[in-house]
């Protein structure tokens, strides 16, 4: 994820977060100091770690769970999925995971949309990765498939293709020496990895491996 993606994320998280407090009176310092400050002190209301009977109040359950997504959050950008399956495994009822989600998408903390267009855009143009990989890096963070459809509408075929250039450019700069036909298999390989078609990789690895001075004749 890149700079700008971070600082606009974390200036919505902010934002939201503090719409929340807001609108609901959570108590900071319940919510914050209890497992979400990273102060290690357990707050009164909390049951001890070592009693699994104990039963929180629903109220304080609410809270907890809120302290978890935001902790989650501030860390880096999560799904819905993600954070449904994070509250899963602190325990938490999935009736109250749903409804902390809900609420926290209609101030904006939990948006899907938001979250699949950045990943793809930064997996895109950090990593390189061709559509068909970027849709299986949404697959496994829960995004429905028609969000993730949309999210992938930023690549285009011409986009794919310039990438793939870059991508094989500089590896290609690391290869000196090499037969053409390893240079070829190694490159073409590395293109399949980040999802790119066999068609479309050939023809660019193709193409850089007949540029290089050392293959051209007089």
């Amino acid at each position: 994820m890149g700079a700008s993606d971070q600082e606009t994320v974390n200036d919505r998280l902010a934002r939201a977060a503090a719409a929340l407090a807001e609108a609901e009176g959570v108590a900071g310092a319940r919510a914050g100091g209890a497992w979400g400050s990273g102060s290690g002190e357990r707050p009164d209301w909390a049951p001890p770690p070592d009693d699994p009977q104990a039963v929180v109040p629903e109220a304080d359950a609410d809270a907890v769970a809120k302290a978890i997504v935001l902790r989650q959050l501030s860390m880096a950008p999560r799904s819905r999925a993600q954070l449904e399956k994070k509250l899963r495994q602190r325990g938490c009822d999935d009736e109250i995971a749903a409804r902390v989600l809900d609420r926290m998408t209609e101030v904006g903390l939990v948006d899907d949309e938001a979250y699949a267009q950045m990943l793809v855009r930064s997996r895109q143009s950090g990593k390189g990765l061709a559509r068909r990989a970027l849709a299986h890096e949404l697959r496994k963070q829960g995004i429905d498939q028609a969000v993730a459809d949309e999210a992938l509408g930023q690549v285009g075929a011409g986009d794919e293709r310039v990438k793939a250039e870059q991508l094989v450019a500089k590896k290609l700069r690391t290869m000196r020496g090499l037969a053409p036909d390893v240079q070829a298999r190694r490159l073409a390989g590395m293109l399949a990895r980040k999802g790119y078609p066999g068609e479309l990789a050939w023809r660019v690895v193709r193409d850089a491996i007949d540029g290089l001075p050392e293959h051209q004749r007089d």
